[in-house]
């Protein structure tokens, strides 16, 4: 491997290192391809230096530097980015993985979350009061990242999107201010960082409106890869209660012990059920998903609700090799349920899972101008991935997500979610925002001219 050794201006590192109380990292350094590792292991990155920011301060002085040196700028939470946009190559990573600091105030409902957290420390941390938000479904994606792009979760339908709760952010923009953004105040950025993803600046901690979620009935439910297993899915969604959430699987069975041994490995699909309603309604639901075709294996049970969201931890945890796209569907059309069964049977490995978000709810309450996130009319989004244990494999099967894809395309919106975007859909950035990419590029222009933020899925200025 070739290492690319940028020229850095070592006064200016200096004045960095006398300017942050984090490590700054640095190549030959100890720890150094440890620091440089990214959940995706198809980006083996070589950034210039490393900085592991503990506080606002380190923040503003990184990106101060990145920009008068030059320098990209990659800005690192969960690390769970799959195109790989929380490292680089000679540049400067801005790491915030020490800054995961909560406060929760079970009398407001809020909860303060430092922008390194991961959704397993902000689930962790709200349980303690009975209460959740909307974040993910693998607890330990960054909050950040998710967030910033909108954020789907088990709790979509009944609280709307990660982004429809924030009340407020903390924002460094790329000429080193601190900018506290709320509906109020610079309503503007706050507007544009609810979808628009890292475009806009560093967001050193968000506040977010919690809900009063504590144990759930939750788990999965696994049927025959068939189409009218499907279409009953899609019919539960359109009269479910939205306390509901119903997130759906097709990729290959998990070899977990509720499921016959037969099925390990075999193409199926499934449902992840989230209900967060009354207790004495859970037979109720068992029976509504247990409807949905032959049960081929389950465990749907009561749990603390951070528990539904660990459930998928251990089949894809850090250092597999991910290639993903994305789209979103009005409905769920027929031509699209013969997709998931056509290119679920060729699924490619265990960890390759195509998921199903549904979209309706609390998240088509929210107009498509109140935020970036501008999909307001979608049902449902679908994330595809090959996901393998080695880089070959995986550049192998990209052909198999790409014809998939191409297929859904003609039973899609035409955009796709930011976050289930892989770096080769740039060119799709425009369709992602619809009718709010015009106002986010004058945004852009007027708060990040020089294009510091853009190693995302960039609107360029």
């Amino acid at each position: 491997m070739t290492t690319y050794t940028p020229t850095l201006d070592h006064k200016l590192l200096e004045r960095l290192r006398g300017a942050v109380r984090g490590d700054i990292v640095e190549p030959g350094d100890p720890g150094y391809d440890e620091a440089r590792r990214v959940y995706n292991a198809m980006h083996d990155r070589r950034p210039a230096i490393i900085v592991r920011a503990v506080d606002s301060g380190d923040v503003i002085a990184t990106v101060d530097f990145a920009r008068d040196q030059g320098l990209a700028l990659a800005v690192r939470g969960g690390s769970h980015s799959v195109p790989g946009y929380g490292t680089c190559d000679g540049g400067v990573v801005l790491d915030l993985g020490l800054m995961r600091g909560i406060r929760v105030d079970p009398e407001t409902r809020t909860a303060w979350v430092e922008g390194g957290c991961t959704w397993a420390d902000v689930n962790h941390a709200t349980h303690a009061f009975g209460l959740a938000t909307t974040g993910g479904i693998v607890s330990t994606t960054g909050v950040g990242g998710l967030t910033t792009g909108g954020g789907m979760g088990h709790l979509a339908r009944r609280c709307g999107l990660a982004c429809d709760n924030l009340v407020s952010v903390d924002l460094v923009t790329a000429d080193g201010h601190f900018v506290a953004c709320t509906d109020e105040h610079d309503s503007d950025l706050f507007w544009a960082v609810r979808g628009g993803g890292g475009n806009f600046g560093v967001v050193t901690s968000f506040a977010f409106r919690l809900h009063p979620i504590a144990d759930i009935l939750g788990g999965p439910t696994f049927f025959p890869l068939d189409g009218d297993v499907i279409r009953r899915y899609r019919e539960l969604v359109a009269e479910a209660d939205e306390r509901l959430g119903a997130v759906f699987v097709v990729g290959l069975g998990p070899p977990v012990p509720f499921l016959p041994e037969r099925w390990h490995g075999r193409p199926l699909c499934g449902m992840v059920t989230c209900w967060t309603g009354p207790q004495d309604e859970d037979d109720r639901i068992r029976d509504r998903v247990a409807a949905l075709g032959p049960v081929l294996g389950r465990h749907l049970e009561r749990m603390p609700y951070p528990v539904i969201n660990t459930l998928f931890d251990d089949l894809v945890p850090a250092g597999l090799h991910h290639y993903w796209k994305g789209s979103f569907t009005q409905g769920l059309p027929d031509g699209a349920i013969d997709a998931f069964v056509e290119y679920g049977a060729d699924t490619p490995s265990i960890q390759s899972v195509t998921v199903v978000f549904p979209l309706d709810g609390a998240c088509h309450r929210v107009g498509p101008e109140e935020t970036a996130f501008s999909y307001r009319d979608a049902d449902f989004s679908i994330a595809l991935s090959p996901t393998l244990t080695t880089r070959e494999e995986c550049e192998a099967r990209k052909d198999w997500v790409r014809a998939y894809h191409r297929t859904l395309e003609r039973h899609s919106m035409g955009g796709g979610y930011v976050n289930f975007m892989d770096g080769d859909d740039q060119d799709r950035v425009r369709a992602n925002y619809r009718d709010n990419h015009a106002r986010l590029t004058a945004l852009k222009r007027r708060y990040d001219p020089g294009n510091l933020f853009r190693l995302n899925h960039n609107i360029a200025p």
